[in-house]
């Protein structure tokens, strides 16, 4: 497993795929065995989890949309708790 880091290149893990339900008004990300309804934040994070992008250009892209000293801190966690849950890879 990639140590994570601001060099990290996250990207969704096996199987997994994100999804808009038009019905409902919502995105989810499809986990083998599992949806997760995502928040509108949590969302944005994961569509930037390409494999292409660093965590350091997530965090800027997303300084450029919403404030916050803690931003970098709430990113870290949330790739981390993404990564435990085999979403991120």
């Amino acid at each position: 497993m990639t140590e994570l880091g601001p060099e990290w290149t996250p990207r969704l893990g096996r199987g997994a795929r994100l999804q808009r339900d038009t019905v409902r008004g919502v995105d989810l990300l499809l986990v083998p065995e599992r949806v997760v309804i995502l928040n509108p934040t949590a969302s944005a994070v994961l569509g930037m989890c390409d494999g292409i992008r660093t965590v350091a250009e997530i965090s800027d892209s997303l300084s450029a949309r919403y404030e916050g000293p803690e931003l970098r801190a709430d990113l870290d966690g949330f790739l981390s708790a993404a990564r435990r849950e085999h979403w991120l890879m």
